[in-house]
């Protein structure tokens, strides 16, 4: 999974357009829609790739920071990209089951609803919901994605649904829609030395009542955040949990504190 590349699973350049991702796509969508692939059972997981790889890299945002993680990481950059991207957030607002319905009909192959189906299970519900003034289309999964549906009850919403409030969500489907844990906050002090230097920083992490060792880049300046992915507060219904940002503080020598205290003083 560390190996992934979204590039290479629709086989097209970093710097490709949307259009040449679109045609990348409804080439090898395809190439493996199951109904052309009976009795080759590969051919779901690859089904799933295709589709999220479609639904980052056809969204500028989402490729955007994509794109920065796999300069900065390189061949983990997926493993870096999905531990702040859920199945929830990629799909989301994607025109990718629109895109693919227009595929399969073309070829009287069957749409993306009874695809879903047959890739998820019951952990995948399609719906319909229209009253006055509000109209919305879309699909929920229950469970992990791409599971069969146990455990527990995890939402994974998209297609038309576009800004639909989490309340109204609930009431049409039963579950809850995950929400992220907040980031967290607090400072770290350090000698100027170890600053410059850099390396591995025991921090007692006080709220998950954690010891971290946490590696600081050589060269940090003062006021300088530090990310650590997941160890913020914790989601609700399977939401993804927030990050602490460590706030660096360099120490500076007891003179240096005079001088800075008494110009303050003056000022």
């Amino acid at each position: 999974m560390a190996h992934k590349d979204y590039y290479r699973i629709l086989g097209v350049s970093p710097e490709a357009d949307v259009k040449q991702v679109k045609d990348a796509y409804r080439e090898l969508a395809l190439k493996y829609h199951p109904d052309r692939n009976q009795g080759h059972p590969e051919v779901t997981e690859k089904m799933k790739a295709l589709n999220e790889a479609y639904a980052v890299l056809s969204n500028p945002e989402k490729r955007r920071e994509y794109d920065a993680l796999r300069s900065q990481f390189g061949p983990s950059a997926y493993t870096q990209f999905r531990r702040t991207y859920s199945e929830q957030d990629i799909f989301r607002g994607s025109d990718l089951f629109n895109f693919f319905d227009e595929i399969s009909k073309g070829f009287g192959f069957r749409g993306y609803e009874e695809i879903f189906r047959e890739f998820y299970g019951k952990g995948f519900r399609s719906f319909e919901f229209q009253k006055p003034g509000i109209k919305a289309r879309g699909f929920v999964f229950f469970g992990p994605f791409g599971g069969s549906g146990q455990g527990s009850r995890r939402l994974q919403a998209g297609g038309g649904l576009g800004r639909l409030p989490g309340y109204l969500l609930e009431k049409i489907t039963g579950a809850r829609l995950p929400q992220a844990g907040g980031d967290l906050q607090a400072d770290i002090e350090l000698t100027p030395r170890f600053a410059q230097q850099g390396g591995p920083f025991a921090y007692f992490h006080r709220p998950k009542k954690k010891r971290l060792v946490v590696q600081i880049p050589p060269g940090v300046r003062d006021g300088q955040r530090i990310r650590l992915t997941g160890m913020g507060r914790e989601g609700k219904a399977g939401g993804q949990p927030g990050d602490l940002l460590l706030r660096v503080r360099i120490r500076l020598p007891l003179l240096q504190k005079l001088k800075r205290f008494f110009s303050v003083r003056r000022s």
